[in-house]
């Protein structure tokens, strides 16, 4: 029997505010006994043990067992955490308020979503002029409690009929479901197992949507999706007669897309076999029986075509533009030879939406947010004035349209839904949510800091006015660094509580995101997949040397790459940090692309069946793999039973040979989720547990006393 001895009292060397304490001192923890099974698979001629992989077998009676007695040990350690009540209870406090997402018009409805504070899930409405709301769709009315979410919407072009989908327990996949919006029918079927997929209408007839053969063997979450299909479903018919548009034998690829313009001329096909660059295609639908035709022929660059007018196709591409241009051509001539720059590249990343009959380019300036409105021949009419420096989103709808919405945020700055009158550039204030946070308590600040190899990298820093750095500050970095994700400012809830406890929140930009473009991307994937790890842990070191913090006082977290971020830099680096929070991790990377989609992931990462090199590179890093005897930080592993993105089997044998190889005295936890996915759609009750857990684990580790609502 594993064992490890953790107590209060012995926390109480770093703060006499725990005497009040003492008395409720956690009691030794012991860990499940986690049999080992002689278990190996050979690289290149290395054999390379694996003796936690029986509990890959989601299914398995051991597995089960063994999940209830992680959860249970877990459980029974939070619960002795004097203040983990008082957590929840503010938490409670700040999350009740009303949430708003910003207004877009379907025929003649604008359709809002609202949560009136504490509801499991957010409601669709929809009003007529300034009318009054009625309910649309209740995702809270799916479940009884509160696990299955609405996934994903789309309206016909007159808006008369709607498809929604629905995420059972947080699975990727899907059921979809049609009404008329006139008496909310249902129309036809609910079809079944959908994943990875929007749905394109085309007219009121039926709708294109893509998803894989369900895995017929073994785990039904776990099993390997290796070949996306593009299917029709002509309304009233089953979906046994859907017809196969792209994909399949012919034409595999694992991830197949598609849209259509908006006035429903041309569907377009986005195809790839990883999850950057992609095929383009496109299909003029005006002609009966034509054919769909390539536009970018190959997969090493992003496409998209965001506009069209007539035969003129606008493409958002970072083809020979690194940060991205948007340039136009004739769909009689659509290859790349025959484009055109109309928004040329910059030195900022660029983004691309279009409302209004106008176009407008999201720049990313250092993280941050930069709008610009021009008409379609390219012309720029203004910069948008944004409320400060931050994250905007939204500026997007119909040619039709005089205004649109948009939401600022930024780590200080409650997400903020603003009107924009199209024609004239002036927003005007829409709704502003009532959270118990006063901006004006609060700085965030950029900072840029070297890496190992000099690389300069930006991270955010927040904190309350008049921290004073003596190193003692509790404080959370959080970052990502992978698959070309930006990380923008963005206001988190959550967050409040460490902040008005004299907490630091801080998020750097590390190299595999897509902040700087495709040229920062690619500088950590691969056999440069270190720099990312590297970047963090300069982060690390850049807030511990000026104060912020210190290694006793410092929690690291993040969630699936970032998971495998935390790992990793857990492993190199044992005595960086008190705490660390590796979520919904890919852990293993040996054998990341067994399970569902996972092989979608080898442009990042690189798989160990390359080669000999890409084989010892990944070998070297992979936290499972990496981890020996060493005193760990206290470690909180999170994962979730119904997760089919990263399965938790990443996550089931890192916490066994982390609590295997801990010989500090810091606790190993793995806090298994349940009736929960990935992370999106889980309920507002299942959130606050979430972060109850975390805080709690994160105060009590640093022998930081919660102070309550400051």
């Amino acid at each position: 029997m594993k064992h490890l001895t953790t107590s209060l009292a012995a926390l109480l060397l770093s703060s006499s505010a725990y005497a009040q304490y003492s008395q409720t001192a956690i009691k030794t923890l012991l860990y499940p006994q986690t049999k080992k099974v002689d278990t190996e698979t050979t690289y290149f001629g290395t054999n390379v043990a694996d003796p936690y992989r029986w509990l890959e077998d989601d299914q398995a009676a051991d597995t089960k067992a063994w999940v209830q007695a992680e959860n249970k040990v877990t459980q029974n350690f939070l619960s002795q955490i004097p203040y983990r009540e008082a957590i929840n209870k503010r938490l409670e406090t700040l999350w009740n308020y009303e949430k708003y997402g910003a207004p877009f018009k379907e025929g003649k409805y604008t359709y809002f979503s609202k949560n009136t504070g504490l509801q499991s899930q957010s409601v669709l409405y929809r009003q007529i002029g300034n009318g009054a709301p009625e309910v649309f769709l209740d995702p809270n009315q799916f479940s009884k409690d509160g696990t299955t979410s609405l996934a994903g919407l789309n309206f016909s072009k007159d808006g008369s009929l709607a498809a929604y989908q629905i995420s059972e327990g947080g699975s990727d996949w899907r059921k979809v479901i049609v009404l008329k919006t006139a008496d909310k029918a249902q129309v036809g079927d609910t079809l079944k197992d959908v994943k990875f997929s929007g749905l394109a209408w085309k007219g009121n007839d039926g709708f294109y949507y893509s998803s894989y053969d369900k895995p017929k063997e073994g785990s039904q979450l776990a099993g390997l999706t290796q070949y996306h299909k593009l299917y029709y479903h002509k309304l009233g018919t089953p979906q046994s007669q859907d017809k196969l548009v792209f994909g399949g034998d012919k034409t595999p690829r694992r991830y197949i897309g598609a849209y259509l313009t908006e006035d429903e001329r041309f569907l377009v096909i986005t195809a790839a076999n990883t999850t950057t660059g992609n095929e383009l295609y496109v299909q003029d639908l005006s002609k009966p029986g034509s054919t769909i035709v390539p536009v970018v022929a190959d997969e090493k660059n992003q496409n998209s075509i965001v506009e069209n007018v007539g035969r003129k196709l606008y493409i958002h591409t970072n083809l020979n533009a690194p940060n991205f241009r948007l340039v136009t051509t004739d769909v009689t001539k659509p290859t790349s030879d025959n484009w055109k720059d109309l928004i040329a590249e910059t030195k900022n990343v660029l983004d691309i939406s279009t409302v209004g009959g106008k176009i407008f380019a999201h720049y990313l300036k250092d993280a941050t947010s930069l709008i610009e409105q021009y008409d379609l021949n390219g012309k720029k009419e203004r910069a948008i004035d944004l409320p400060s420096v931050g994250s905007a989103g939204g500026f997007g709808g119909k040619r039709d349209e005089k205004e649109t919405y948009y939401t600022f945020t930024s780590y200080i700055y409650p997400p903020t839904i603003f009107k924009y009158d199209i024609a004239t550039g002036k927003s005007t204030l829409y709704k502003k949510p009532n959270v118990q946070f006063d901006p004006t308590k609060y700085e965030s600040k950029q900072v840029f800091y070297p890496s190992k190899d000099g690389t300069k990298v930006p991270m955010i820093i927040t904190y309350k006015k008049g921290t004073v750095m003596n190193g003692k500050n509790p404080t959370l970095l959080y970052a990502y660094g992978g698959f070309g994700v930006s990380l923008t400012p963005a206001f988190s809830t959550s967050n409040i509580l460490l902040l008005e406890n004299g907490g630091i929140y801080a998020v750097p930009n590390l190299r595999g995101g897509g902040e700087y473009g495709e040229t920062w991307h690619l500088a950590g994937t691969k056999m440069k997949k270190q720099n990312v790890f590297d970047d963090f842990i300069a982060a690390a070191e850049y807030l511990t040397q000026n104060k912020y913090t210190s290694k006793d006082y410092l929690a690291i977290s993040g969630g699936s790459n970032g998971g495998l971020l935390i790992g990793a830099v857990m492993t190199q680096r044992p005595d960086l940090c008190k705490v660390a929070f590796p979520a919904v991790g890919v852990l293993d990377m040996l054998r990341y692309n067994k399970f569902t989609a996972g092989a979608g992931w080898a442009y990042d990462y690189g798989t160990a069946e390359d080669s000999k090199e890409m084989f010892e590179y990944l070998y070297k890093y992979s936290p499972y793999h990496a981890l020996k005897p060493a005193v760990y930080p206290a470690t909180m592993v999170t994962t979730a039973d119904h997760d089919d993105r990263v399965v938790p089997a990443h996550s089931f044998k890192f916490a066994s040979r982390l609590q295997e190889m801990q010989k500090g005295s810091a606790p190993v936890l793995i806090r298994i989720e349940t009736k929960a996915g990935h992370g999106a759609g889980r309920s507002t009750a299942q959130v606050i547990s979430e972060q109850t857990d975390k805080w709690a684990f994160m105060f009590y580790n640093m022998g930081v006393p919660y102070k309550g609502a400051q």
